[in-house]
């Protein structure tokens, strides 16, 4: 059998996906191996994996009954850090060469913000050893837990026989036929006629749709709908997303619709209004909570006795009847807070939550369908009748980082597999409601096959009266030369980072330094390379004449700005070299993000004669350069 007979057979695709995973894994845990041996603790930093020194915090049971500690970051407190909900992390020390000695248990992230985080620990021996020790560090420690959870879920849909998982897999990647419900379409005069229709689509899958969502088509509008519709017909979802920030998105949005949301794990933007429905928040504003809290601190005192012989036995049977009371009272909590809510809302690695042991649903939402590697999908599939995916695969693709596992197939999405195999079940939404249109129209023809549209009200948008929506700054012949700095770590081209802002303070002062503040005009700054963009911070801050508009500016690498825009963006491209090696740039997925963030304005910053060599860049600027 020819490879490609082969991957038509689903199990043999998914055994396939399999293999390149386990690639995926040995690297991965290979490389972090390398980094947390060989990498002194400053780059650790730098790369926003590490915190070091720390402030140790109080320490306490939370509302789940886990130790948790606080520690908070004492420098380097401009740097963005990868910590987040869910992460594993573990604790180091220093000592005068340089030395690190780490401490042998691992720990979870529970809550972080920018410097401070809360730290679920192992048990009283964890703190102990942190207790005694003066300076300390924290790092990202390998995530052993998600690998596993992908793979027993490949494993459990390649062994899947007579039941609805098997069905879903031979829907996904094989010859079995999709199937729709028959009932008139609903109206919904509120979303324009692309929405609409791919609302009733998702409405009448029985097994799966698609809502491919171009940048500014108001892809979680639709979703939000088609979840509110769908909760007419059942009583329960559940929502994922590859990303705390993409489950965070539409919580919110479900929020204000007035769905009630019971978010599994926390947030990852720390405010009062998304903690509000955080299960460990609701867990602990139950009335029968501080009942339980008492029983919990009840059996914590019975252990810290030390006794012998008969009072022995005696505490321990205390403790005994304590604990079943305890675990009724939670099952009760439990089951109250789980039939209140219509909407579970979770990371796809977190439907795997013991809270959601055994629970089954009519219907799974996945946001962001297109950044999430296949295995993470079938994590929560294995819970849900039918699946519907929201996403753009013209847009950022899952991270994998070696070399073979992405050649082999391993960034091929489930969501793209789907789109290939069942071009049916998708609905393309067309109308766009973000971009000027000269800015929409080479993305639109580029990546969509010219099909989309601007809104009226956004057609012509600009700050300025005649002025040009998207301009290249050519730095040809500027002496903007990158350089290479650090292993994987990137590159830099300091001179083109001081022409962009150089540039942005020209913009400011054009629009008018008060209108600018009072209509508060936002600006976005990206470079697909993290020390650019570390470089174009350091200079935005040492700058005076940004200080009043510091809070409207933004400076990220492209992943940091996925679903979000800026009235006006300017993209520093970093590479010029003679050999027209543009490395990085030739992901155009990620450049169809960074230029379809902006709204009213794009400045690229790029040498011509480097990227030009690639046809995407050249078309590019042939299209700028003919407006």
């Amino acid at each position: 059998m020819g490879d490609n007979a082969a991957l038509h057979s689903p199990i043999l695709r998914l055994q396939h996906h399999y293999d390149l995973l386990k690639m995926e894994y040995e690297y991965e845990k290979e490389q972090f191996k390398q980094q947390t041996e060989l990498m002194g603790v400053g780059r650790k930093i730098k790369r926003g994996m590490c915190w070091y020194p720390l402030n140790l915090g109080r320490n306490y049971y939370n509302a789940l009954n886990q130790l948790v500690v606080e520690v908070e970051r004492r420098e380097d407190k401009e740097i963005e850090h990868l910590f987040e909900y869910g992460r594993p992390v573990c604790f180091f020390t220093q000592d005068a060469t340089g030395r690190l000695s780490y401490l042998d248990f691992t720990a979870t992230v529970n809550y972080v913000d920018e410097d401070r985080m809360v730290v679920i620990l192992s048990g009283p021996d964890a703190l102990l050893a942190l207790q005694g020790k003066e300076v300390l560090g924290v790092q990202l420690y390998f995530d052993e837990t998600s690998y596993r959870l992908m793979f027993d879920a490949l494993k459990r849909v390649i062994s899947a026989k007579n039941n609805r998982l098997a069905e879903l897999r031979e829907i996904f990647h094989g010859a079995h036929p999709a199937s729709s419900f028959s009932f008139q379409p609903i109206r919904f005069p509120w979303l324009n006629p692309a929405q609409e229709a791919a609302v009733n689509k998702v409405l009448h899958a029985k097994d799966v749709a698609i809502v491919h969502g171009p940048p500014g088509t108001g892809k979680t509008t639709t979703l939000v709908e088609a979840i509110y519709e769908t909760l007419h017909r059942e009583s329960q979802v559940l929502v994922c997303a590859q990303s705390n920030m993409a489950v965070d998105w539409i919580s919110e949005k479900l929020v204000d619709r007035g769905v009630s949301v019971l978010r599994i794990g926390n947030p990852s933007r720390v405010n009062d209004k998304m903690l509000s429905f955080t299960y460990e928040r609701r867990f602990e504003s139950h009335p029968d909570y501080p009942h339980l809290w008492g029983i919990r601190r009840a059996i914590r005192e019975l252990y810290s006795r030390n006794r012998k012989g008969a009072e022995r036995e005696n505490i321990r049977q205390k403790i005994n009847s304590l604990k079943d009371r305890a675990t009724e009272l939670e099952i009760r909590i439990n089951e109250s807070l789980f039939s209140e809510a219509r909407v579970i809302a979770c990371t796809l690695v977190s439907s795997a939550n013991r809270l959601l042991m055994g629970q089954k649903f009519g219907t799974l939402f996945i946001d962001e369908a297109a950044q999430a590697l296949e295995a993470a999908c079938w994590i929560p599939i294995a819970k849900a009748d039918r699946v519907i995916f929201a996403g753009d695969h013209c847009q950022l693709p899952p991270t994998v980082k070696c070399y073979e596992a992405l050649r082999g197939g391993l960034g091929e999405t489930l969501m793209q597999a789907v789109v290939r195999n069942k071009p049916g079940v998708v609905s393309l939404l067309t109308l766009q409601y973000r971009m000027n249109d000269e800015i929409m129209r080479f993305s639109s023809e580029w990546f969509y096959g010219g099909v989309l549209r601007s809104a009226p009200e956004v057609k012509y948008r600009s700050i300025l009266d005649f002025d040009t929506p998207i301009e290249w700054v050519n730095t040809e012949g500027m002496d903007c030369n990158e350089e290479f700095i650090g292993e994987s770590y990137g590159r830099i081209n300091k001179p083109e980072a001081e022409l962009c802002i150089g540039q942005l303070k020209q913009y400011i002062t054009r629009i008018g330094r008060e209108r600018f503040l009072s209509e508060r005009i936002d600006v976005g700054i990206i470079s697909p390379y993290k020390a650019q963009v570390q470089y174009l911070r350091q200079l935005m801050r040492c700058d005076s004449f940004f200080k009043p508009y510091r809070p409207l500016i933004t400076v990220n690498t492209v992943d940091g700005f996925q679903g979000q825009e800026r009235d006006v963006i300017l993209i520093s491209l970093v590479r010029a070299n003679e050999e027209g090696q543009i490395g990085f740039l030739n992901d155009l997925r990620r450049m169809n993000v960074a230029i379809t963030r902006a709204r009213m304005k794009l400045i690229i910053l790029g040498d011509a004669s480097t990227l030009t060599w690639h046809a995407f860049y050249r078309k590019l600027y042939d299209y700028i350069k003919g407006l």
